[in-house]
């Protein structure tokens, strides 16, 4: 095996591609795998397809799983491509290699009802309740992740105009509408919540904690998980099914799949058609339980 040469690709993918240092690890491991398959015989860069076939089935025997194989076959894949564009293989061997269906486990969604519950859940007469009140409703009206949550300024509130500006994955910035219900919310929080919480102190965070200082990821889950359990939520839910049921619930009520992955902040609507097939599960489930010949 070019040992030499699946470094600098590895160097590529690290400087030009900025990957982090686990990926650069799982990488070399996948590419490994096919090297070792090889041996010595070959170089890593004269793999043929009938090599990466012989992997594949022996992953399979072993158990891999699809999620595992698949990974293994992006790596692959990515690093012939890599050699190809340089002009150093004349074709790529895992170019109508097919990758194994991966089975997506449907997201948690929560009925519009069981949300009704979550927010009415915080004690909007405590500075406390007032902030844990404004982050659920934003949380569901925007549809954020909660890192995008935790992690809004006071100057990314549009409050005259009902909307608010968001830095998503990759630095992209998305513009999200409020509902009335959400806007409410922020303005007592604002008024009467904050204040309160930051005493003197001065920060652009916009949900703060008790004495300062922007809300942990694992702070607002203990949160969001105690709340749900003041308001009698038995579903294994997470702040991000908020996410889920902001779609899910957009999408049932008539929106258009584009509409909401833009609000979503999705890069490919393959990523957003989840929340179509979440739908369709409802409605069958909803068929099966209410009609007559079902």
């Amino acid at each position: 095996m070019n040992s030499g040469q699946l470094e600098e690709y590895l160097d590529h993918l690290t400087v030009e591609r900025g990957l982090a240092g686990n990926t650069i690890d799982a990488y070399r491991r996948d590419l490994t795998i096919l090297g070792k398959e090889i041996g010595s015989r070959r170089k890593l860069a004269d793999a043929r397809q009938e090599d990466l076939l012989r992997v594949l089935r022996r992953m399979r025997a072993d158990g891999r799983s699809p999620r595992s194989v698949a990974r293994w076959l992006v790596a692959v894949r990515g690093y012939f491509a890599w050699l190809l564009a340089r002009g150093r293989i004349e074709s790529n061997p895992a170019e109508h290699v097919d990758s194994p269906k991966v089975w997506k486990r449907l997201p948690t969604v929560l009925t519009p009802e069981e949300v009704e519950r979550l927010l009415a859940a915080p004690d909007r007469t405590t500075p406390l309740g007032m902030r844990d009140a404004a982050m659920l409703e934003v949380l569901y009206a925007a549809g954020l992740r909660v890192s995008e949550l935790i992690h809004l300024r006071f100057q990314d509130l549009h409050l005259d105009a009902g909307y608010l500006r968001c830095m998503g994955k990759g630095s992209k910035e998305r513009i999200i509408p409020l509902g009335q219900e959400a806007e409410g919310s922020l303005h007592d929080y604002l008024a009467n919540g904050r204040p309160e919480l930051l005493g003197e102190r001065k920060t652009d965070v916009l949900f703060v904690k008790r004495k300062g200082g922007a809300i942990s990821r694992q702070g607002f889950w203990k949160l969001v998980k105690a709340h749900g359990r003041k308001a009698g939520i038995e579903a294994d839910f997470s702040p991000h099914t908020l996410r889920h049921s902001f779609a899910t619930h957009l999408l049932e009520n008539g929106a258009d799949l584009r509409s909401v992955q833009a609000m979503l902040g999705h890069a490919d609507i393959s990523t957003t058609q989840i929340y179509t097939h979440i739908n369709r599960e409802r409605l069958k489930r909803l068929y099966e339980d209410f009609h007559p010949r079902a």
